[in-house]
C-alpha cells in the first residue's frame, strides 16, 4: 500500500479481543487469485483497575469496574480509488447504504472469526454482529492510515443505525428470562438448534444452515411442536437439503425451503415459548 493512493475500509470496535493475532489478513476468493480485501486486526488487552487482595484484611470497596480489553478489525477494500471516487463512494455508504454498507463487511468479518474458530479448535471464538459493537465507521485513507486504523475522513454510524435489527420484544424476552430463571421454564434443546441455523443463514452458509435445521426440526417434532402438520411438512424438503448439503453446495430451491423451515420454527417457538 503507497501513501499516494485511497482505500476504502468499514471498521468495527468491540468490548473484547476478537480472536485472531493482531495483524494483516488476506482475503481471495480462490487460490491464485489476488486479495478481494485486506483484515486488519488490533487488540489491546484487558486491563484492569483492582488491587490484590491482602489476607487478614477486609478489601477495600471497588469504585469502579474492571477495564475491558478491545478488539478492533478493519476490513480495508483492495482497490485502490481517487480522491473524487472515495469521496462518491463515502456520501453513498453514510446515506441509505451504511447498513448495507456495514453488513456486507460484517459478513467477511464473521468469515475470518469463523475460520479462525476451526482452525484453532476454539469453540467459544464468537461472531459478532453490529449491534454490539462500540463503533462502526465507514471511510477511506492512505494505506498506511487505515493499516493504522487511522483515516483521512470517515463516517461512524450512529447508535440508533447499528442496534436496528435487534429483537424488539425486549419485555417479552425479559419475562421469559426470568421464567427460565425461577424454574417455571425450560429452554428446549431445539431452541439453541433452531437459533444456530438462523446464524448460519444470516452468514449466507446455507450447507450448515441445512444440516442444523434437520436436527433442529426433527428434535421440534420429537418435543410434540406442530403436530397438526405446520412443522412437519417441512421434513421431506428440509432432509433433502441437509443430504444435498453433504456432498456440495445447495440450488436456490433447497436453500429457501431451508429458510422457510427455519423461520417457520421461529414462529413456532415465539407462540409457545
Amino acid at each position: 500500500m503507497s501513501l499516494d493512493r485511497l482505500y476504502r475500509f468499514v471498521q468495527f470496535e468491540y468490548a473484547w479481543p476478537l480472536g485472531p493475532a493482531d495483524g494483516r489478513y488476506l482475503l481471495r476468493e480462490h487460490a491464485g487469485e489476488d486479495a478481494h480485501h485486506v483484515l486488519v486486526v488490533a487488540s489491546w488487552a484487558t486491563t484492569t483497575t483492582r488491587r490484590a487482595r491482602r489476607w487478614g484484611k477486609e478489601p477495600e470497596p471497588l469504585q469502579v469496574p474492571a477495564e475491558t480489553g478491545l478488539g478492533r478489525a478493519t476490513l480495508v477494500d483492495s482497490a485502490t480509488v481517487d480522491d473524487e471516487t472515495a469521496g462518491l463512494w463515502l456520501d453513498a455508504a453514510a446515506g441509505p447504504r451504511a447498513a448495507e454498507t456495514v453488513d456486507e463487511a460484517l459478513r467477511w468479518l464473521n468469515f475470518v472469526l469463523r475460520a479462525h474458530r476451526a482452525a484453532a479448535a476454539d469453540a467459544y471464538v464468537r461472531e459478532v454482529r453490529r449491534s454490539t459493537a462500540n463503533a462502526v465507521r465507514v471511510g477511506y485513507g492512505s494505506g498506511d492510515l487505515v493499516a493504522d486504523g487511522k483515516f483521512a475522513a470517515a463516517y461512524e454510524l450512529p447508535e440508533e443505525a447499528r442496534k436496528r435489527g435487534r429483537a424488539a420484544d425486549t419485555m417479552g424476552a425479559l419475562e421469559r428470562l426470568a421464567a427460565v430463571l425461577s424454574g417455571t421454564e425450560e429452554i428446549g434443546v431445539a431452541e439453541e438448534l433452531v437459533l444456530r441455523a438462523r446464524l448460519d443463514l444470516d452468514s449466507g452458509r446455507p450447507r450448515e444452515a441445512a444440516l442444523q435445521a434437520r436436527v433442529a426440526l426433527e428434535a421440534l417434532l420429537a418435543s410434540g411442536y406442530g403436530a397438526a402438520g405446520e412443522l412437519s411438512e417441512h421434513r421431506r424438503p428440509v432432509g433433502d437439503a441437509a443430504n444435498a448439503a453433504l456432498h456440495g453446495k445447495l440450488s436456490p430451491e433447497l436453500s429457501e425451503a431451508v429458510a422457510t423451515a427455519v423461520e417457520d420454527m421461529r414462529k413456532v417457538l415465539r407462540r409457545t415459548g
